[in-house]
């Protein structure tokens, strides 16, 4: 049997879940090659998660940065496959469709969607596609969202992304069959990280739609705050990473019944007329 490789590369390891998945996964003895986009956050990293992590200057949007960073990774693995893929890296673009930058919402895509594109398309060699692999395949984790499934108001862009995140995972999942890929969609829920201390409205004041933005984020907001610990969020990604027989896609959501099956089960109109009633008007 050829042998695991015990590396995996996680984009988008600054900060949150990324960089939880790293630390705890490192802790279980991978060695994780993490995308950053500065040499700041690179050299605070490396001093952080030690040897066994190995910085990678790169955004997910630049392909020729990208495809320096195959090399790099191709010189770290010294003749071995990739163990695994973590697209991780996402951005969050919200507010009222009405008042949104068209630009905004293609960054977000740009990002969320053709970023998990063009990084998945540039590995998939060293995670088994190429002739002769010589390790066993790797897996592929793709984060996606409970938005990308519940829809909330004010979050299009975002929430499409992540609705073609969990499209695009189901056909890479089947057309990776036959190379032995796992794919695996994870939709985590409120998870208690450092995102939930940025954006603003601000550019929302002067419309129609502020009262309502106010009391849906202030809501959201609170929620977060209230989220799952980033060390619990990172412990189930790395059992599901090393799930001998992985599902095709799980939820880290706390609270489970009532903040993700339940309101799946509920008609739409039912749960837009809870949010109409709570929130919108």
């Amino acid at each position: 049997m050829k042998p695991k490789s015990k590396f995996i590369l996680i984009t988008g390891t600054s900060t949150g879940i990324g960089y939880g998945a790293a630390r705890e996964l490192i802790n279980r003895g991978y060695s994780v090659l993490g995308s950053v986009r500065n040499q700041a956050d690179a050299d605070r990293l490396q001093n952080e998660l030690g040897e066994k992590f190995t910085p990678l200057l790169f955004d997910v949007t630049d392909d020729a940065a990208i495809a320096q960073a195959v090399d790099v990774v191709k010189s770290k693995l010294n003749g071995e496959g990739l163990g695994g893929l973590i697209n991780n890296s996402g951005i969050s673009i919200t507010g009222p469709i009405e008042h949104l930058r068209i630009e905004e919402v293609i960054k977000n895509f740009d990002v969320n969607v053709f970023g998990i594109f063009r990084v998945t398309k540039a590995f998939l060699p060293l995670l088994g596609t190429q002739n002769n692999h010589p390790s066993q395949p790797g897996r592929i984790l793709n984060i996606s969202s409970v938005a990308g499934k519940l829809a909330p108001p004010f979050m299009a862009p975002y929430v499409g992304t992540k609705h073609a995140v969990e499209g695009i995972s189901h056909c890479m999942r089947r057309e990776l069959l036959p190379y032995g890929i796992d794919v695996v969609t994870i939709g985590p829920g409120p998870i208690l990280t450092s995102i939930w201390e940025k954006g603003s409205l601000a550019e929302f004041q002067s419309t129609k739609y502020f009262p309502a933005l106010l009391r849906y984020f202030t809501y959201f907001k609170k929620t977060g705050l209230r989220g799952m610990p980033l060390e619990e969020c990172s412990r189930q990604i790395a059992d599901i990473f090393e799930a001998k027989k992985p599902k095709p896609r799980y939820a880290i959501v706390q609270g489970k019944f009532k903040n993700w099956t339940w309101p799946r089960l509920m008609p739409d109109k039912y749960v837009d007329d809870l949010y109409l009633k709570n929130f919108l008007s």
